[in-house]
Parts: C-alpha cells; sequence; structure tokens
C-alpha cells in the first residue's frame, strides 16, 4: 500500500500536463519494470480519479487519504470515485462546481451540472459495426463482454474491454458514439465531390466511405504522418485512399495553391477544439485548461471555416464539427461563419445542435449544417 501511495505522488508532482496522461503514465511505468500489471492499473485510476475531483477537495492531504481508502476498501478501484464523492454518508467535502471553475457558457442542450457530473465518470468503448455483427457479438458473448446496442451498428463496451485480438480488424472501427451519430447529417450520394479539410485519424471520412463508397473525396490535414495513418486506414477497410494534401487549411494561400480553383458538394469540418465534450475521457486536460487560450480556438475556427466555404459549390454544404460544448466554439462560431462568408457564398444555417452523449457515456459534439445560398 505505502509502495503504491509513494508511486501515485511522484505521479502527480512530476506531471505537468505537457502531454496526454496515458503517455506519460506509459513512459513511467517503463522506469519502474518492478511496477505489475496490477500495480499499473491502480496506479492509472488514481492518476485518472485525481485529475477528475482534485480541485472540487482542494485539501491535498484529504484527497490522499481518500485514495489510501478508496484503494484499501476496493483492492482493484472497482468502485467509481463519483460514487464516493456523491454518497452523503462518507462525509467527503467535495464541491463539483470547483472541478471547472470558470463561468464559460455552454452550448443548448447540455447543462453545466450534468456536465460537470460527466467529468467523475469514465466513457465507454464504442465501435461502430461495418459487417458481420452476428460474428461480432458472438464472440464478444464467447469473452462475457458485455454490450448494449446504441443504434443497429454502434455497440457500446466497457472502457478497457480487449477486443484488438478478438475482433476481426476489417469489420468494426472504435470510434464514439456521438462521433458516429454525426454521419446521419451527412446524406452522401454517388459521386459528389466531398473534402474533409481537418482529416485527423480519418473518423469521419471512413464513416463517410462506409455510408457512400462512391463519394469522391479529398482530404488534407497539417500532419504527414497522420495522412500517412489514415491512408493506411483505408486500405485496411477496403476503400481506395483519397486525395490527400499535407495543408494548414488555416492559411488561405496554402489552401488555394493545394486545393486550386477545386469546388466541392460537401465540406466535412471537424475543426480543432479545446476538447471540453471528451474530457471525461482525458480529464487531466480540464484540471490544466487555461480559459485564455479559448479565443485562439474560437478565431482559428472560423478561419479555418471560412477559407474552406470559398471552394463550396453553390448548393453545396458546410458541415461544421468540434467536439467542445462551449457556445463560444460553437453557435458563436457558426455566427461569424455566417458574417464572413465570402461573396459570392451566402451561407444559411439548415441545422445545427449539440449531440449531447452524456446518457450513453459517451462524448459530446457540435454539428452545424450550413448550405451555400449563393450563386
Amino acid at each position: 500500500m505505502r509502495y503504491i501511495i509513494q508511486h501515485f505522488k511522484s505521479i502527480i508532482e512530476t506531471y505537468k500536463g505537457e502531454i496526454p496522461l496515458a503517455h506519460f503514465l506509459k513512459t513511467y511505468f517503463k522506469q519502474y519494470p518492478i511496477l505489475g500489471s496490477r500495480d499499473r492499473k491502480i496506479l492509472s485510476a488514481m492518476a485518472y480519479s485525481w485529475y477528475r475531483c482534485a480541485k472540487g477537495i482542494g485539501n491535498d492531504e484529504m484527497l490522499n487519504g481518500l485514495m489510501a481508502r478508496w484503494l484499501t476498501e476496493n483492492k482493484l478501484p472497482a468502485t467509481p470515485l463519483a460514487e464516493l464523492l456523491t454518497d452523503n454518508t462518507q462525509s467527503i467535502p467535495f464541491d463539483l462546481n470547483a472541478i471547472f471553475p470558470y463561468d464559460i457558457p455552454l452550448s443548448d442542450g447540455i447543462t453545466k451540472e450534468e456536465w460537470l457530473q460527466s467529468m467523475l465518470v469514465q466513457p465507454d468503448l464504442f465501435i461502430r459495426i461495418r459487417k458481420d455483427m452476428g460474428k461480432i457479438t458472438s464472440l464478444l458473448n464467447s469473452q462475457q463482454i458485455p454490450f448494449t446496442f446504441i443504434t443497429d451498428t454502434c455497440l457500446s463496451l466497457p472502457n478497457g474491454a480487449k477486443i484488438d485480438a478478438l475482433l476481426p480488424p476489417e469489420s468494426y472501427v472504435v470510434q464514439d458514439a456521438s462521433s458516429q451519430q454525426t454521419g446521419a447529417y451527412f446524406n452522401p450520394k454517388k459521386n459528389e465531390q466531398w473534402f474533409d479539410c481537418c482529416s485527423g485519424a480519418g473518423g469521419k471520412s471512413l464513416l463517410l466511405k462506409d455510408l457512400e463508397s462512391g463519394v469522391r473525396l479529398t482530404i488534407t490535414d497539417i500532419r504527414d504522418s497522420i495522412i500517412y495513418n489514415l491512408q493506411k486506414r483505408f486500405r485496411q477497410y477496403r476503400h481506395v485512399p483519397p486525395v490527400a494534401h499535407v495543408a494548414d487549411v488555416a492559411n488561405s494561400h496554402q489552401l488555394d495553391k493545394t486545393i486550386g480553383s477545386k469546388q466541392f458538394d460537401n465540406i466535412i469540418c471537424d475543426a480543432p477544439c479545446s476538447g471540453s465534450g471528451t474530457w471525461s475521457r482525458t480529464p487531466e486536460q480540464m484540471y490544466f485548461f487555461d480559459p485564455a487560450t479559448l479565443p485562439s480556438f474560437s478565431a482559428l475556427q472560423k478561419t479555418i471555416a471560412t477559407n474552406v466555404s470559398r471552394h463550396l459549390k453553390p448548393g453545396g454544404r458546410l458541415i461544421y464539427i468540434t467536439c467542445s460544448v462551449f457556445k463560444n466554439e460553437n453557435e458563436e462560431v457558426v455566427a461569424e461563419i455566417i458574417k464572413a462568408a465570402p461573396e459570392p457564398s451566402r451561407l444559411e444555417v439548415v441545422h445545427q445542435q449539440l449531440i449531447n452523449g452524456i446518457t450513453h457515456k459517451a462524448d459530446s459534439m457540435f454539428i452545424a449544417i450550413l448550405k451555400n445560398a449563393g450563386t
């Protein structure tokens, strides 16, 4: 017990949030090979729980005591920490609002209290079934891995479920339930020209191609390694890799040089953001969040969306997506995009909403469909 607590304190004192906590822990554990798999599991659970609730307790000694008690009572941390914090019989002084003490308006469709409560809970693992549904459910049942159907093709599983070596890799994609839900607004048609301007790992692009393999897809990302991995994923799932360019679409000259005069029927703009809709998975980002960074995100989102909208055909759609719950990255940016739309574009909001994933222990995302009503 003392050995675990010592390592736990060392992790908290050393980690400063510069890299994802998962990467930091992986490197930390390599330095101490004496830590077995059970020890690593305990320390990981304790570290993530610390960043979920530390600011709400405020007293380090009290929090350390809570962690020790939690560990003692559970052997392995099985009881969700949220249950201890909200159990009146435990007499733990906990201020939910203190874990995020900033007055930042949230998008319509989510309350601050429910969002903060979700920060105390580890989200589930979600997969999108591409094919072989019966085989996948049979394999999960054979290993007694519980699952729940969220939609006909979306399954929810316990976080950390060991599926990599179990399920046929070409039959499913790991993708959050809310991310999958954005596909309901794509409505792709064969031979349409699509542009995914901030492709990242390609989750939206793969979803698009699975919905309609006949679309003609172009993607850009600022990172060459990301594009390489995306093309590799496309080949894994038996899709022809898209036309791909390394480009910073926030730079209008670089975008025009890369894309030229090409126009698209639909543009997916999954913009860089604070990621606040995903912080229940990465609570360290909430813990180290600096509200002074938010205006730069909003400005970047507006710039990217405005730049790419110049490559939208009349009647075409700009699909603006963030994984943020903050209004000034969502509805307020959409309003700014409309104001800044270059002639002869005239963007109109067809639909916008926050996809609240809390009920399903999923991420929350924002999506807006803007139509080019210009001539």
